[in-house]
């Protein structure tokens, strides 16, 4: 397993995460076992948002004896009222949903403390005011949460909290699908009558995770699957079928990306996804499958797919792409771009023009351009 910084959390993180809604399909045992094997396996990260006291008891019983090895995310606002999940700001029923995930997953703090659920903006301004918003300080004031994380569909929301500097990390949906859509206060009804080409990254989305990566902002990845939906051409926004390692490896090419969080019902499922970490490049190759699927059009797009390579002169041109992307935006390249990028070694004044990666390219990208657009942007 190879693990990743989250950002200024300073966690290591793996690739591959552990989504826990699934949890509740299992007996208590059975589900704790899922859980000892994924560590077994290497996967450091487990989320635990959701609010059912069963569920709470099956991660706790799945973590005994092995807290020092779990990184958790756990989630302030998910609440369990009469029976049913609810999401509230009400401090009357946050705190002791707060108090009773700590004493079912049988620890005394959360890693990741996340403000939950928020892709309203007046719901945003609710987390940010009163009550609420004193819960979560005072939570981390007194390191019962070492971290404060925000979790969000919405990338005008995500981008508020970063820019008012109030989180340290992000649990985003990121998939190939949702990132060619604009933001949505509403998910669920973000792909009705999906019957419209899909037109490339959404420009919002883009700029989230450049900000992210400028702002030492990690990010978590939920619905990397769709649900399943990508697993199913006929439900597919794209028309076509993608496989777990294409989905992961995208998710993981985002700038900012840390760890997908998987859902997982059998051991089988687990040893799945951690495959990907031995996957060969065309089992992880998703840009064959967008450039070949009969809605979309990523055309002119860098998606950090890697099929340039490899480069006579060993540019990392994905890499390259990359860099740029996050820096031409901006007034001036921030430093800690300008330093990853001048780490490569080969950069992008090192291009001869043969040209040989455009011939590569799924999506039509004029690679010798964007080098030297990339060369005279970083002066070398």
């Amino acid at each position: 397993m190879n693990y990743r910084r989250l950002g200024k959390t300073g966690l290591m993180v793996s690739e591959v995460g552990f989504g826990g809604e699934w949890l509740e399909r299992h007996e208590k045992e059975e589900a704790a076992d899922l859980i000892r094997y994924a560590a077994a396996q290497g996967i450091n990260i487990i989320d635990c948002w959701n609010p059912n006291p069963e569920n709470r008891d099956r991660a706790g019983a799945g973590i005994a004896g092995n807290r020092e090895h779990w990184i958790l995310q756990g989630h302030i606002g998910a609440t369990w009222q009469n029976g049913q999940y609810v999401r509230t700001r009400d401090i009357g029923h946050v705190k002791p949903a707060l108090e009773d995930q700590l004493a079912r997953l049988g620890t005394d703090y959360i890693d990741l403390g996340m403000i939950h659920y928020v892709d309203d903006p007046a719901d945003w301004e609710a987390c940010r005011t009163g009550a609420y918003a004193d819960y979560v300080a005072e939570l981390h004031e007194s390191g019962v949460i070492r971290h404060i994380g925000l979790s969000t569909h919405n990338p005008r929301i995500a981008k508020r909290a970063i820019e008012e500097g109030a989180v340290e990390m992000i649990l985003f949906s990121i998939n190939p699908a949702f990132d060619m859509k604009p933001a949505t206060e509403n998910i669920e009804t973000m792909f009705e009558g999906y019957d419209e080409a899909l037109s490339g990254i959404d420009p919002e989305r883009a700029e989230l995770y450049r900000l992210c990566e400028e702002h030492d902002i990690g990010i978590t990845v939920m619905k990397g699957f769709f649900g399943g939906r990508l697993f199913d051409a006929e439900k597919s926004p794209f028309g076509v079928t993608f496989t777990a390692p294409q989905l992961i490896h995208y998710a993981l090419t985002r700038p900012a990306v840390c760890a997908v969080m998987c859902g997982y019902d059998t051991k089988e499922q687990v040893d799945a996804a951690a495959a990907y970490e031995t996957a060969s490049e065309e089992e992880r190759d998703y840009a064959s499958v967008i450039a070949g699927a009969p809605l979309h059009s990523y055309k002119g797009q860098c998606t950090y797919c890697g099929h340039c390579a490899p480069c006579p002169v060993n540019i990392d041109i994905a890499m390259v792409n990359k860099f740029y992307d996050l820096a031409a935006a901006q007034p001036e390249v921030p430093a800690s771009v300008r330093a990853h990028y001048e780490a490569l070694g080969a950069t992008a004044s090192d291009c001869i023009g043969c040209r040989g990666c455009e011939s590569r390219c799924p999506f039509g990208v004029e690679v010798s351009e964007r080098m030297k657009q990339t060369a005279e942007l970083f002066g070398r």
